[in-house]
């Protein structure tokens, strides 16, 4: 049975490299939420108020998303997703989506320093390497990483989730 691979955690902490790892290992197909958001809105977005306009559409772009991924798992191919899902309710949502269609689902949680994963953004705003999908200010920086919400021993109950901890240049291989 094809498995939903969800990666999360705070911006900065290695989720899109580790992704692209967890791809490799499991044959899996990458959605990621920033990709789309780009390809769909980057030309569109504004100068001021950036949040309520980043909403509404990357909860349009995560329900495609989700289609997407219904349609792939039905096929027996696993999925990794990586569409955000910073805040417990986001996730309560999502995990009853998983749990409604009787999906498989293991749940990795990326975590790593706050002045690490600071020095990564700033490193990938300016190399612009294979992870880079839009730049992140220091502003947005500070708005995601407040936004954060962590695991509780309650929402990982029941659930197949990992922990990792990223203490230097993330690096999985």
């Amino acid at each position: 049975m094809a498995k939903i691979h969800l990666v999360v955690g705070p911006v900065g902490a290695g989720k899109s490299t580790f992704a692209l790892q967890l791809c490799e290992d499991n044959k899996a197909v990458h959605l990621s939420l920033d990709e789309w958001m780009t390809g769909l809105f980057k030309d569109d977005r504004p100068e001021h108020d950036v949040i309520p306009w980043y909403l509404e559409r990357s909860q349009r772009c995560i329900d495609q998303i989700w289609d997407t991924t219904q349609r792939l798992l039905r096929q027996d191919t696993n999925v990794v997703l990586e569409i955000g899902l910073i805040q417990k309710q986001q996730r309560n949502d999502f995990y009853q989506r998983v749990d409604t269609d009787g999906f498989d689902l293991k749940i990795h949680v990326l975590d790593a320093d706050k002045e690490l994963r600071r020095q990564r953004v700033e490193r990938r705003n300016q190399e612009q390497g294979a992870t880079f999908s839009m730049e992140v200010s220091p502003e947005v920086f500070e708005l995601a990483n407040s936004m954060w919400q962590a695991f509780s021993t309650e929402e990982c109950d029941g659930r197949d989730v990992t922990f990792i901890t990223v203490e230097q240049e993330a690096v999985f291989a």
